[in-house]
């Protein structure tokens, strides 16, 4: 379970106007909260599932002793907050949250009254991640100020969930004051997740946020460059080395047929993999092979790009195999220096399946290692 505690560092910058470089003049110290690094171990859903399942998964997964519930937001696919809305009724422990919203589609004022509600329906573990989004291509839309309007989101956010009533001068969002949300914020102070590869928008936004999550990987050789580079980003911003957490989340598949594991992997993973390898300098993936495998993605041929993707390749983009396979991977990230890691959907050849030995089968052993899944 995420736990908090207070800190006191600088507040939010507002911005008066202006680019990417634009000096901010900060606002008073205030008392915000951040979640306290210590080894975690959460579940994701896909939002393509019946509405009447979403209850009973994250049901079962809070009794396995998961300590986190994530929704993907992911273009095409449901929006998050309902099916967050039924995760928040079916548990009692967990915390929950969408990974994660852009507010490129979805303006923050809606994102934040969306995040409130989640977090009173929930009694209080909500937490709000925030990401550029892929394939917004699809839509026409492409962000001229990306880091800007990210941290801009946090800091807009912040301020509405306060309450505030007065203005916000941002380059990319403003709010002209005099007027705040008319309801009663029952927590105006959430976990901001960022969900990003890039370490020139992890250090715009290490003011407001409580963790990184890094999506699409299970490569343990590119945690230490991140956890050095949130670290000194968050002493530069006045915070302390270990304040902002280090989550890796990918395609997870487990099931006792490794072999039939691994395939559905492959598939599940090719369509991320375009986005990856353009982020990932280690997976060294040949330029003919990447052009095969988009190729195929973009035909519908996931059988295709299954087949360019190698067993070296599959073992950094995604967590596959039998139990002991995946619990492996798991470790691995965890003792590179990973606060969080995070299995996505599918979870296995089916979803109970992949549930159930989940939570029997692979936690148990990060569970003695790790101390995660405590219940």
């Amino acid at each position: 379970m995420v736990r908090t505690r207070p800190v006191q560092h600088k507040g939010p910058v507002v911005r008066r106007s202006g680019g990417d470089g634009d000096v901010g003049v900060p606002v008073p110290p205030v008392r915000t909260w951040v979640a306290v690094t210590d080894r975690r171990v959460s579940i994701a859903f896909q939002s393509d599932q019946p509405f009447s399942a979403y209850g009973p998964m994250a049901a079962t997964a809070e009794r396995h002793g998961f300590d986190l519930v994530s929704v993907y937001n992911d273009l095409l696919s449901q929006p998050a907050w309902l099916p967050l809305l039924e995760v928040a009724r079916a548990t009692r422990r967990v915390v929950l949250g969408p990974a994660a919203v852009n507010p490129f589609t979805c303006h923050p004022v809606t994102i934040a009254g969306n995040a409130a509600l989640i977090d009173e329906a929930s009694g209080g573990r909500a937490y709000l991640g925030l990401a550029r989004g892929a394939w917004l291509d699809f839509l026409g839309v492409q962000p001229a100020r990306p880091v800007t309007a990210l941290r801009e989101a946090f800091e807009c956010i912040r301020h509405l969930l306060r309450r505030s009533k007065e203005p916000y001068r941002g380059g990319v969002f403003q709010l002209g004051g005099g007027d705040a949300l008319r309801w009663n914020i029952a927590r105006p102070e959430l976990p901001f997740l960022l969900g990003s590869w890039g370490l020139r928008t992890i250090r715009a936004c290490i003011r407001e946020i409580a963790e990184v999550k890094v999506g699409g990987s299970a490569n343990p050789a590119l945690v230490p460059r991140y956890r050095a580079e949130i670290d000194a980003a968050a002493v530069g911003a006045g915070r302390q080395a270990g304040d902002v957490g280090l989550a890796f989340g990918c395609v997870s598949v487990v099931d006792r047929d490794g072999r039939a594991a691994r395939a559905l992997a492959r598939r599940k993973a090719a369509p991320y993999l375009g986005v990856i390898a353009d982020l990932d300098p280690t997976l060294g993936i040949e330029p003919d092979r990447l052009a095969r495998i988009r190729a195929a993605v973009a035909a519908s041929d996931l059988d295709g790009a299954a087949r360019d993707i190698s067993d070296a390749l599959l073992d950094r983009i995604a967590f596959a195999g039998a139990p002991d396979d995946v619990a492996a991977r798991a470790d691995a990230l965890y003792a590179a220096g990973v606060d969080r890691v995070e299995f996505g959907a599918p979870h296995g050849l089916t979803e109970a399946d992949g549930l159930r030995l989940l939570g029997e089968a692979v936690l148990p052993a990060l569970r003695i290692k790790w101390g995660v899944a405590r219940r």
